[in-house]
C-alpha cells in the first residue's frame, strides 16, 4: 500500500539510556524516510549519551557504554539531524507518550532551535489501542474468534495467550482513512500544550494545569496569582519542552497587559 502523503513522512524509533524523559538520553536513532512518491531513505545512528547506560537499559536493546564510547554526541549531529527531518511529518510507536517529547528535550539541551509543535504525528501504537480493545478476553475474541471461559485463571490465560501469539499473523481490517492528516488527529494527544501534557487547553482553547495544586487552574491566572510557582518549575525535574511552552505563556501574558 502507497501512503497518500503532502510531505515526507519519518518513522523512527529511539533506544535510550531510560525512560524518564526529563534525564535519559538517546543512544541510537533509526528513522525510516517514506517519500510522496514511495522511495524510501533509512538511516541509523548510535550516540554517545554523555552518561553511564544502566545494565538494565543494556538488557533491552544490547548497547552498551563500551559501543558508544567513540560515537558522536546528540550535540553534534542535532544540526543535521534538525535538517534531514526539516519538513517532515514523524510517525512511531508510542512516540507520542515518549520518543518525541525525549527527542524534543534532546534538541532543547542542544540548542538547535526546531519547531516539532508545527508537525503532525502520527502514533501507531495510539491507533491501535483506539481501534482494539486491550483485554486479553477481547484480544482472544478478536484474534481467535472464541470466547475465553475462565479469564482471569492462570491457567486459562495461559493458554489463550499462547493461542492469541500464534494468531497475531492476521492482518487488522483496514477501516482507516489513508491520509497523513487523519492518521495525525486520529492517534495525537490533541489537547496537550507541552509534549508531557503538564499543560493542556480546556474546552475554550486556554492553557491549563494539568497536575499539582493547582491542577484545572488557567496557566495565566496562576502566574499572575502565584509569580513564584512559575520559578518553581522553572528550578524543578520538569522537561525543558514544558519550560520553554511555560515561559511562552509567561512572555504572552506579560505583553497583554502591558
Amino acid at each position: 500500500m502507497l501512503l497518500q502523503l503532502d510531505k515526507p513522512l519519518i518513522f523512527f524509533d529511539l533506544e535510550t539510556t531510560g525512560i524518564n524523559i526529563n534525564k535519559d538520553r538517546i543512544v541510537e536513532i533509526s528513522l525510516l524516510k517514506i517519500y510522496p512518491d514511495g522511495d524510501e531513505e533509512s538511516k541509523t545512528r548510535r550516540i554517545n549519551p554523555e552518561i553511564p547506560i544502566p545494565p538494565e537499559a543494556t538488557k533491552i536493546h544490547g548497547i552498551t557504554d563500551e559501543d558508544v564510547k567513540n560515537c558522536p554526541t546528540f550535540k553534534m549531529i542535532a544540526k543535521s539531524l534538525a535538517a534531514h527531518i526539516e519538513d517532515c511529518d514523524l510517525a512511531g510507536f508510542n512516540s507520542n507518550r515518549f520518543d518525541i517529547p525525549l527527542l524534543a528535550e534532546e534538541f532543547l539541551r542542544a540548542e538547535v532551535n526546531i519547531d516539532l509543535n508545527t508537525r503532525r504525528f502520527v502514533d501507531v501504537q495510539t491507533i491501535f489501542h483506539k481501534m482494539e480493545q486491550r483485554t486479553l478476553s477481547a484480544a482472544y475474541k478478536f484474534y481467535c474468534n472464541r470466547d475465553l471461559d475462565h479469564a482471569h485463571s492462570a491457567e486459562s490465560d495461559t493458554k489463550a495467550t499462547y493461542e492469541v501469539l500464534k494468531a497475531q499473523l492476521e492482518r487488522y481490517p483496514d477501516d482507516l482513512h489513508n491520509d497523513i492528516k487523519f492518521l495525525s488527529e486520529f492517534s495525537s494527544f490533541k489537547d496537550n500544550v507541552d509534549f508531557a501534557g503538564r499543560m493542556i487547553y480546556n474546552e475554550n482553547g486556554e492553557e491549563i494545569f494539568n497536575f499539582g495544586k493547582y491542577k484545572g487552574e488557567r496557566v495565566k491566572n496562576v502566574l499572575a496569582r502565584d509569580p513564584g510557582y512559575y520559578s518553581w518549575i522553572m528550578n524543578g525535574d520538569f522537561a525543558l519542552n514544558t519550560k520553554q511552552r511555560l515561559t511562552e505563556i509567561r512572555t504572552r501574558e506579560t505583553k497583554n497587559r502591558k
